[in-house]
């Protein structure tokens, strides 16, 4: 916990389901009691209680975004730590954890960082917390001596420490190539695409989509999107087979939504146009 009395672990109702599975093992292996909440509610339940706050970056279901820097300071004010993950964010929009202050971060590299299924995940502390961090799975390629083979655990200096056991080679060379793509390619850039992209989408199913079809669960305000579309309509699972049919590769999320990923070093706006037009015409033979 954060400190004495600290007992409480508040964590995002919304969340990708594997977030909250571990959070309910760290909750029983540390004594805390787990609060579900959602983004919007975290600053109301923060307590003298509130051991940590774990909070998903953008919304794995609808791409809401969320306010990092306000609810990471709403958090400190608390005097309790925040965790947030970045697995929809990550490659797709600055995201500012030196900046901001943020204590914990986890995310994956399999979307926008184009690693691929099954590629590395990673792990962010804070700087002046890597002295203090004491990982849960001690490993001999987080040890101080990795090939020391000592029978008793020193933990390496820095962001070592949370290495468990020995990489998988074929992935992290996968993902090597996928983030040498990266090279000279500013951020900035990358969100100002990301935003043309999901605006320009959002346009097309508006004139392709018969209306009342779907409805776009994906905020409008460019704060508040990260990058994708979540679109609601009936027989959704059967609606994003036959996308993938078509070509369009999307994928579904029950009991009803679509959802389409844009990243922006790979899709065109050709690639969008078109996704919305077989959209259009798929829609129209399911439910017209």
């Amino acid at each position: 916990g954060a400190g004495a009395g600290r007992d409480e672990i508040l964590v995002d109702a919304t969340t990708f389901p594997t977030d909250g599975y571990i959070a309910a093992s760290a909750a029983r292996m540390t004594g805390c009691s787990i609060r579900p909440v959602t983004p919007a509610e975290v600053p109301g339940a923060l307590g003298p209680r509130t051991a940590a706050v774990l909070l998903n970056h953008v919304d794995y279901r609808t791409g809401r975004l969320h306010d990092l820097p306000g609810l990471t300071a709403a958090v400190h004010e608390a005097g309790a730590y925040v965790v947030w993950d970045l697995c929809h964010s990550a490659g797709a929009l600055p995201v500012g954890l030196d900046q901001h202050g943020v204590d914990l971060a986890v995310g994956c590299t399999y979307k926008y960082l184009n690693g691929g299924p099954g590629s590395p995940a990673y792990l962010y502390v804070r700087r002046d917390l890597q002295s203090r961090f004491d990982s849960p799975l001690p490993g001999w390629n987080s040890h101080a001596e990795p090939f020391g083979m000592r029978s008793e655990y020193t933990p390496a200096s820095g962001a070592l420490r949370g290495r468990v056991g020995t990489p998988d080679i074929l992935s992290m060379l996968a993902l090597e190539a996928a983030l040498e793509v990266w090279d000279g390619v500013p951020v900035e850039s990358v969100r100002a695409k990301s935003l043309a992209l999901t605006d320009f989408f959002l346009e097309c199913v508006a004139s392709y989509v018969p209306e009342g079809l779907v409805e776009s669960l994906t905020p409008v305000a460019h704060a508040e999107r990260g990058s994708q579309v979540a679109l609601r309509c009936p027989d959704a699972g059967d609606v994003m087979k036959r996308l993938i049919e078509s070509g369009v590769v999307g994928d579904f999320r029950s009991p009803d939504v679509l959802r389409f990923g844009f990243t922006p070093l790979y899709v065109g706006f050709r690639d969008v146009e078109r996704a919305a037009r077989v959209l259009g015409d798929v829609l129209r033979g399911v439910l017209g």
